[in-house]
């Protein structure tokens, strides 16, 4: 695999999750370019970014829209041409429910609106980068996940959907691409203290929440390719990082775990 260029694209970034992974990487000194449907929340961490060394350029799409995402990524890509392309897509742009209720009870239509969201989303701004990343040879990709996607919830339909989608999207491209150079990974942010988390019932008595600093830590270690022998696995911020996954790489690996997969029985 040849070295990938330092710069990475960020979806949903101009607020929680995406906001503080824009800052690990800005601290880490990446190119960066931040994309999501608010302009001002944009500009803002663009801002912050800067304010701690690093080049950014912004673009703004709905990302369930093919021609507002193709202009968009056209828009990165163009800057990132000096610098040999994008390095590193972190599709971390998502919504939930806006009630929290088993399915019965809820709209089929903003069960849809989640999924396609969470991964219709990921889909299109992965295809429009992924030329450029297996003509160089060299690319890597982050899908933001959740436990949700492989464990059994009584609400949040829709976004246990998505999640779960998202893993298969993640194993399949690992699948047929990690002979030409790509390496992609679901990352579980944990319980992270944001807008999203906050108007869920189900944490209104949380106190032990998820750093964003960690879930940062683990998306630069997977940007500049310590986690590289992962490839196509799962990983969750607050139990796992970049030393405690190493560690165990080898029996990971050796076992095909970390991975959304039938259990088996015996033979």
């Amino acid at each position: 695999m040849t070295d990938a260029p330092r710069t990475a694209l960020v979806t949903g970034a101009g607020r929680g999750i995406g906001r503080g992974i824009a800052h690990g990487l800005a601290g880490a000194g990446w190119s960066l370019a931040l994309v999501g449907r608010t302009r001002a929340h944009l500009d803002q961490v663009a801002d912050e970014c800067r304010a701690l060394g690093a080049d950014v350029s912004v673009a703004t799409a709905d990302l369930v829209d093919p021609a507002a995402v193709e202009t968009a990524v056209g828009h990165v890509l163009d800057a990132f041409a000096p610098a040999g392309g994008l390095g590193l897509l972190v599709n971390n742009a998502g919504v939930i429910e806006r009630t929290e209720v088993p399915f019965a009870q809820d709209d089929p239509a903003e069960t849809w609106r989640v999924i396609e969201t969470n991964v219709r989303g990921p889909l299109l701004v992965t295809h429009a980068v992924l030329p450029g990343m297996l003509a160089r040879g060299a690319g890597r990709v982050v899908n933001m996940n959740s436990g949700a996607g492989h464990r059994a919830l009584d609400v949040y339909t829709g976004y246990a959907i998505s999640k779960g989608a998202l893993s298969r999207f993640t194993r399949l491209l690992d699948a047929q691409y990690r002979d030409a150079g790509l390496r992609v990974f679901d990352l579980a942010p944990g319980v992270v203290a944001t807008d999203m988390t906050g108007a869920m019932p189900m944490h209104d008595t949380r106190a032990d929440w998820t750093p964003v600093e960690a879930v940062a830590e683990l998306v630069v270690a997977m940007g500049e390719g310590e986690l590289d022998v992962l490839s196509g696995r799962f990983v969750r911020a607050g139990a796992d990082t970049p030393a405690s996954l190493l560690a165990e790489a080898e029996r990971v690996v050796a076992a095909d775990a970390r991975v959304l997969r039938l259990a088996e029985i015996g033979d």
